[in-house]
């Protein structure tokens, strides 16, 4: 098992070739919403989202953003004598921070604001690989640096008379003001900034939506316009994951793929496991033998051991052995990843375990990320075993590995454990990831015929 230092591969980070490798969630299509207060800019989004039909799609609102107030400042907020609705009242350099951790499918906090207090929440929501964000707020459109990002820019226009009844009612039942308070803001802030701030934004819009939920031809033309860039964004990807199998075709397997040794009992257990008129008893008792042995061998790949002496029960004897150094856990790649679970256990009973589920999509022929849970502190473990039976194109093997990284997981860390792998998705995965380690019991080469090279030529 190894006992090589933590940080002993990193040195030799910038002398390890890698291939480039974007996963399908980075560079997300932004669409902003702007208008006034009460514009109706929140039910124009979600009627955008009803248009789009697609899983991936965030509202983020800029309410998220405003700054935090000096006891003063507070004091006059209470008194609906502080100015909310100028720009100045909001953390642009924050919000842009966000949003370009997003675009490059990055995982960003996000700050969550009460009115009520009038403060920002300890605690953030985890915003992470979204295909398309919203972003609405009275000022969606005012700031060069989100500008330079949106994909969409949109402006709602409604009546005055109509944003203002909006208003109250939205201030009065969801944030606790009353309607004196109301619209003394309104004359005050609301209705002055809108000519000076908000109003300027229609010249930026690249769409102006009068009636908001109202004007199908619009939502639907935003709906088609994000359509066609995801539809060219799927193209690119499965362009580039064709790429990488070009590049890795003629590539020596790397040194930190362990292939299980074919040992007699492991050739008998594959002879009953591939007979398919074996027994369904006896498949899952050898099939979970086998993965006792594949874990076994990622823990000699992957744990770190710190030296530690035992006084024994025999006066003077002392016996040098070797404690755990940090935590293993595992994530399970569902569906077929959970029957690595039995074998997993058996090896390591209290390990962590996370899960993530990655799925062909049926529209574009590539992997999708459709839910992961994986711990908190993650990235503070020694080693994490990845669990998945089969690996054919290493597509979604590509992503599993980047939604660790992105989790702050380092590279070294990662041990792949797979039953069976295809030999070309195997080296595309190591020239993306040269530094992970991988253990495999059988590599194939009738995998190398792929979905993505098929769809790709059926284009």
């Amino acid at each position: 098992m190894s006992s090589v230092p933590d940080g002993g591969r990193a040195g030799n980070e910038e002398r390890i070739h890698r291939a480039h490798y974007s996963p399908p969630w980075a560079n997300t299509s932004f669409i902003g919403v702007a208008g006034s207060s009460g514009s109706g800019k929140t039910s124009l989004a979600h009627a955008i989202i009803e248009e789009l039909n697609l899983p991936w799609v965030v509202i983020l609102s800029m309410d998220s953003y405003y700054k935090r107030l000096t006891p003063d400042q507070l004091a006059a907020a209470f008194r609906n004598e502080y100015d909310l609705d100028a720009p100045e009242a909001l953390d642009f350099d924050c919000l842009v921070e966000n949003m370009r951790d997003i675009k490059a499918g990055q995982k960003t906090e996000i700050p969550v604001y009460s009115f009520e207090k009038h403060a920002r929440l300890e605690r953030t929501t985890t915003v992470y690989s979204p295909h398309v964000l919203i972003l609405e707020g009275i000022f969606a459109l005012h700031d060069e640096r989100v500008l330079d990002m949106l994909d969409v820019k949109i402006f709602a226009e409604a009546d005055a008379d109509l944003c203002l009844s909006r208003r109250l009612v939205r201030d009065v039942r969801e944030r606790g003001r009353d309607i004196e308070g109301c619209i003394k803001q309104w004359f005050s802030f609301v209705k002055p900034n809108f000519h000076k701030y908000v109003e300027p934004q229609r010249n930026v819009a690249d769409i102006i939506v009068p009636r908001g939920v109202e004007n199908k031809v619009a939502i639907s033309m935003v709906s088609d316009r994000i359509h066609k860039t995801l539809k060219q964004k799927s193209r690119s990807h499965q362009l580039e994951l064709k790429r990488l199998g070009e590049i890795s075709e003629d590539a020596p397997l790397s040194s930190n793929v362990t292939i299980l040794q074919q040992t007699n009992q492991v050739r008998g257990i594959n002879t009953i496991i591939m007979d398919p008129e074996g027994d369904r008893e006896d498949f899952i008792f050898y099939f979970d033998r086998l993965v006792v042995l594949l874990v076994e061998k990622a823990c000699e790949a992957g744990l770190h051991f710190t030296a530690s002496k035992v006084q024994t029960p025999v006066p003077n004897e002392v016996y040098n052995g070797l404690c755990f150094d940090g935590e293993v856990s595992a994530v399970v790649i569902l569906r077929g990843g959970s029957c690595l679970e039995t074998g997993l256990k058996r090896v390591i009973p209290d390990c962590r375990t996370g899960r993530m589920l990655i799925q062909t999509s049926p529209r574009t022929g590539e992997p999708e990320l459709h839910f992961f849970s994986l711990s908190p502190d993650i990235s503070e473990h020694k080693c994490v075993f990845v669990l998945d039976p089969q690996m054919s194109s290493g597509g979604s093997a590509l992503m599993a590995v980047r939604v660790l990284l992105d989790h702050g997981v380092r590279e070294d860390r990662i041990v792949f454990v797979t039953y069976m792998a295809g030999k070309m998705g195997l080296k595309r995965l190591m020239g993306v990831f040269p530094e992970i380690r991988v253990v495999v019991c059988r590599i194939v080469g009738d995998l190398e015929t792929r979905w993505v090279e098929q769809r790709y030529l059926g284009c």
